[in-house]
């Protein structure tokens, strides 16, 4: 029974590691807004050492750079990939019926707001960075890879020192010389 056991465990992990996104398969990296300008430093690092091709379209990037990951992520992605819209027709009949339905008042105030605000994106730095790096996947949205690596200080030396760490790393595991 023991055998079996391990037997089984074996086939769930390496079934796991299959699903696992695969880093060797990012050629082209878009590089999101960090705090303290971090994301300029680790382009000018990318591109110098030719270990990714820095794309200023999101749309064209396989990965997607940050320094934070959660809800403002997920909102930037939303707002880089939109959703496609859901086509209703039915339902625009419905509220037809019930727009004539309904008594009016003379009153605009009652009416419905014409300029409504939507919700703003969380892109605010406050709070953000605390030296996590992370490289996600565009299309399945999975973290491919992360690093933590906090600048001593918020000078552009200590900046471009951090941004090398960062990308001698990200080198040596895409297996690049």
């Amino acid at each position: 029974m023991k055998p079996m056991k391990r037997l089984l465990s074996l086939l769930l992990c390496s079934g796991a590691l299959a699903c696992a996104g695969d880093l060797s398969t990012a050629k082209t990296v878009y590089v999101l807004s960090m705090s303290r300008g971090m994301d300029q430093y680790l382009a000018n690092r990318l591109v110098n050492g030719h270990i990714l091709q820095v794309v200023t379209d999101p749309k064209l990037a396989d990965v997607f750079l940050t320094d934070h990951i959660g809800e403002g992520f997920e909102t930037q992605m939303t707002a880089i990939f939109p959703p496609p819209p859901a086509a209703e027709p039915a339902q625009d009949e419905d509220k037809d019926k019930e727009k004539d339905a309904a008594p009016t008042s003379g009153n605009p105030m009652f009416g419905t707001p014409v300029n409504k605000l939507s919700t703003p994106a969380l892109n605010s730095s406050f709070g953000r960075n605390k030296g996590n790096i992370f490289l996600v996947d565009a299309k399945s949205r999975e973290v491919l890879w992360s690093a933590y690596a906090p600048p001593k200080s918020a000078s552009g030396k200590d900046l471009d020192r951090t941004a090398l760490d960062i990308v001698s790393r990200l080198k040596k595991d895409l297996g690049k010389k």
